[in-house]
């Protein structure tokens, strides 16, 4: 079967959570704390695991045409006429990622989970959104 850009914007979005977990890794886990010991890190995961929430939403909803950068509000304007779960989702993959992760760099080790966990359910989400092939 022959990949579609779909299917591999799909793939791209996981590969940008594999690299996100290889950074965490060198944030320095420390278990008595239950704490990432540096920021740097966890804000550099952030980053990467928002751009890859952004590459899944951006292969069903095709937000980003027009002129300039879209905002998260054309994210969320798409994603409410669509399907109202994902936004519930993307809202909080927003905030947990791009805003406590890579913002504030925050070193709690069940938000940066909960970051990992809500990307993956928004890319999984957005493959079960597209399109399925038409064999010929």
């Amino acid at each position: 079967m022959k990949e579609t850009k779909n299917t591999y914007s799909i793939e791209e979005a996981r590969r940008y959570v594999a690299n996100a977990e290889d950074v965490i890794k060198k944030a320095g886990y420390d278990p008595e704390i239950q704490s990432y010991t540096d920021s740097k890190y966890v804000r550099t995961a952030g980053d990467i695991l928002w751009k890859g929430c952004l590459i899944a939403l951006d292969t069903v909803f095709q937000v980003r045409k027009g002129k300039g950068r879209p905002s998260v509000d054309k994210y969320r304007d798409a994603v409410a006429k669509r399907d109202r779960k994902l936004l519930s989702f993307v809202n909080n993959g927003y905030d947990v990622t791009h805003l406590y992760m890579g913002y504030d760099g925050t070193t709690d080790k069940k938000i940066c989970d909960r970051g990992f966990e809500i990307t993956n359910v928004i890319i999984n989400h957005c493959a079960m959104l597209l399109p399925k092939p038409v064999f010929a």
